[in-house]
C-alpha cells in the first residue's frame, strides 16, 4: 500500500482527541431536547438565496444537516454565498455548524458538476478500472476539494451497490462496477479521500441496490437473495468501506425478504439498521435513510410517520427529501420529539445519534467553520489539478477486452487504418490528428442505409479500422453499421457503456473507454500511438 495511503487510513482511525471529545461533550449537555431533534434532521429548501421560510425553520429547529438540489445552485459564488448563509444562521441561534450535502457521485449524477466552474466528473467504474486504490483515493480528494471551495462538507457517495443487473432502471452507470472483490477497495479509499479534506463520505444504498428491477423511486423493490449471495455479493462492499472507516450509510426504500419478513423497506426496518448494519457489521457511524420523499416510503406513510419509524429503526440523520415542505419539515421533527415526551423512546436513544453526528463534525472540521469569501470561489475550485488527474484516470483505465490478431499492436505500428468516429464529436478525431497513418471517417452516430453503405466501402480499403460507439446496445442504425464493418480487422472502442459489446457482433479487438469526456479522448489517442491498456474489465460482459 503506497505511503501516503497508508498514513491516511491509520489517520482516520484514530479516535477525535480529548480536546474534541471533550468539545462534544459540552455541546450535547449544553442542547435541549428540541436541539437534539433538530440536529437529527436534514433539511431541505427550495431555490436560492435562502428564503423566508427555510430561514424561519432553521431558527426554529436548528437543523444538523442540509442536503442542495439542483435548485440550490450555481456558479461557485452563488454557491459559497448560500452556505454562508446556512451556517450563519445556526450560529445566529447557537447551534453547531452543519453538514451541507450533496450527490456528486460523477458520471450520470453529480449536481456540481452540472453547474460552471466545476469539473465534469467520468463514471466511477473508470476508477475501478483502474485497480489503483491510490487512484481513487486521489479522485476521492479532487472530488472533496471542488466541494469543499463552496463550503459543502458532505457527499452522499460512493454508490456500494454492484452492477449485477442490466435490467436495473436506477443503478447501472452509478455503480463502480460488477465485481465486490475489485469494487470494495476503491470505494473504500475513495471515501478515505474525501474525508481526508473534510468531506464526509456516504456508503448507499445499504443492503445494496445492484440488482433490482424496479426504481425506488417509484415503488417499493423486492431483492428475495438468500442471506449467504447478500454476505458474498451485496453486502461485501459496504463491509469493507465500514472497515475504512467511512462516515455513513444510507439505507434503502428495498425490502429484502432474508433479512425482514415484514413487507417494509430496509430504511425502515429495525433489523436492517440496528441488528444488521449496527450490531452484525459494526458499523458505528451515521446511519440515514434514502430521502423519504421516494415513493417507496411517501406513498405509504406521511413525512412524520416515516421519521418516527426511521428513529425506531436505528437510524441518526432522517433525510425528508427535496419535495418535503416547511411544515411538514415541522411536523416531523415535532413527532420525533414527542416520541421522547410520550415515552416511546429514551432520550439516551437520541443522545447516541447525536453524540455520532456531532463527533462526525468533529472529527472533519466542520466544528471549526469559517465563512468563505465568495469572490474567491471560482478561483479556490481547483479545475486544473482534476483535470490533470482525470488525463492519469483515463490512461490506467482504459481496458483492452480482447485482441485476438495483434490489431493494437500493428495499429501503433503505423498500419493504415481507417479511424471511424461520430461526426458529431470532432474532438475525437482532433485529439488524434497527430497519427497520420489514421484516415478519418466521420459518420452520425445514427447512420442511414446510404451513409453505412458510403462509409464501409471506405474502412474495408484500410488495413485496419477502429470505430467508437456510444450506447449502440439501444441504437439498431449504429448496431447495423458496426456489423457491416469488417470484423477481423476492427478495433472497437466503447465510448460510454461496455454493454455495447454484447449487442454487436464480436470483432478482432475491442476497447472501453467507460466516459466520454475529452480526457477519454486523449488517451485512446495515447494507445493509439504506442501507450499500453492498463485498465481492467469491471463490469459483466459475461463469457
Amino acid at each position: 500500500m503506497p505511503a501516503r495511503l497508508f498514513l491516511a487510513l491509520s489517520l482516520l482511525a484514530l479516535g477525535l482527541s480529548a480536546h474534541a471529545q471533550s468539545r462534544v461533550d459540552d455541546l450535547l449537555a449544553a442542547m435541549s431536547l428540541r436541539d437534539k431533534v433538530g440536529q437529527m434532521f436534514m433539511m431541505t429548501f427550495f431555490g436560492q438565496p435562502l428564503n423566508q421560510p427555510a430561514r424561519d425553520l432553521i431558527r426554529e429547529w436548528k437543523p444538523g444537516a442540509f442536503a442542495l438540489f439542483k435548485s440550490n445552485l450555481g456558479d461557485p459564488a452563488t454557491i459559497a454565498r448560500l452556505t454562508n448563509d446556512l451556517q450563519a444562521t445556526l450560529l445566529s441561534v447557537g447551534a453547531p455548524p452543519a453538514f451541507i450535502g450533496i450527490d456528486q457521485e460523477g458520471g450520470i449524477i453529480g449536481h456540481l458538476q452540472e453547474q460552471p466552474g466545476f469539473t465534469r466528473l467520468p463514471v466511477p467504474t473508470l476508477v475501478t478500472a483502474t485497480g489503483d486504490p491510490q487512484m481513487a483515493y486521489d479522485y476521492g480528494q479532487a472530488t472533496a476539494r471542488e466541494m469543499r471551495a463552496v463550503g459543502i462538507n458532505m457527499n452522499f457517495a460512493p454508490v456500494a451497490d454492484l452492477l449485477t443487473n442490466r435490467r436495473n432502471p436506477i443503478i447501472g452507470r452509478r455503480s463502480w462496477g460488477s465485481f465486490a472483490e475489485q469494487v470494495g477497495p476503491m470505494i473504500a479509499a475513495y471515501a478515505q479521500g474525501l474525508q481526508a479534506e473534510g468531506v464526509l463520505a456516504t456508503a448507499k444504498h445499504f443492503p445494496g441496490h445492484g440488482d433490482t428491477d424496479d426504481d425506488s423511486h417509484a415503488t417499493m423493490p423486492v431483492v428475495t437473495h438468500d442471506l449467504e449471495r447478500l454476505q458474498r455479493v451485496e453486502f461485501a462492499p459496504f463491509q469493507q468501506a465500514i472497515a475504512k472507516g467511512v462516515g455513513a450509510v444510507m439505507v434503502s426504500h428495498v425490502h429484502y425478504t432474508a433479512l425482514d419478513e415484514q413487507a417494509r423497506p430496509a430504511s425502515l426496518s429495525p433489523r436492517v439498521v440496528t441488528g444488521l448494519l449496527r450490531e452484525t457489521m459494526g458499523f458505528d457511524g451515521i446511519a440515514m435513510p434514502d430521502a423519504m420523499d421516494m415513493d417507496a416510503v411517501d406513498t405509504i406513510y406521511s413525512p412524520a410517520e416515516a421519521a418516527r419509524l426511521a428513529v425506531l429503526a436505528g437510524h441518526d440523520l432522517i433525510v425528508l427529501g427535496a419535495h418535503v415542505s416547511p411544515d411538514n419539515h415541522r411536523a416531523a421533527m415535532q413527532r420525533v420529539l414527542a416520541m421522547v415526551e410520550r415515552g416511546e423512546i429514551d432520550e439516551a436513544r437520541l443522545d447516541q445519534s447525536v453524540r455520532r453526528i456531532l463527533e462526525a463534525k468533529a472529527r472533519l472540521g466542520v466544528l471549526d467553520w469559517q465563512p468563505l469569501e465568495p469572490a474567491q470561489a471560482a478561483a479556490n475550485v481547483p479545475l486544473g489539478e482534476t483535470a490533470a488527474l482525470l488525463d492519469r484516470l483515463f490512461l490506467r483505465g482504459l481496458a483492452l477486452v480482447h485482441d485476438e490478431r495483434g490489431v493494437l499492436a500493428a495499429i501503433q505500428g503505423g498500419a493504415p487504418t481507417a479511424y471511424v468516429y461520430p461526426a458529431s464529436r470532432p474532438n475525437l478525431w482532433r485529439a488524434c490528428q497527430g497519427l497520420s497513418h489514421l484516415r478519418p471517417l466521420g459518420v452520425s452516430i445514427s447512420p442511414s442505409e446510404q451513409e453505412i453503405a458510403w462509409a464501409t466501402s471506405s474502412a474495408r480499403q484500410a488495413d485496419w479500422v477502429v470505430a467508437f460507439t456510444q450506447n449502440a446496445e439501444t441504437d439498431r442504425a449504429q448496431q447495423r453499421f458496426i456489423a457491416a464493418l469488417p470484423a477481423d480487422k476492427t478495433l472497437l472502442i466503447a465510448l460510454w457503456s461496455p454493454y455495447d459489446l454484447l449487442a454487436l457482433p464480436k470483432t478482432a479487438a475491442a476497447v472501453l473507454g467507460y466516459s466520454p469526456l475529452p480526457a477519454a479522448e486523449r488517451a485512446v489517442c495515447a494507445i493509439l500511438g504506442g501507450e499500453k491498456p492498463q485498465g481492467q474489465v469491471v463490469v459483466d460482459l459475461g463469457s
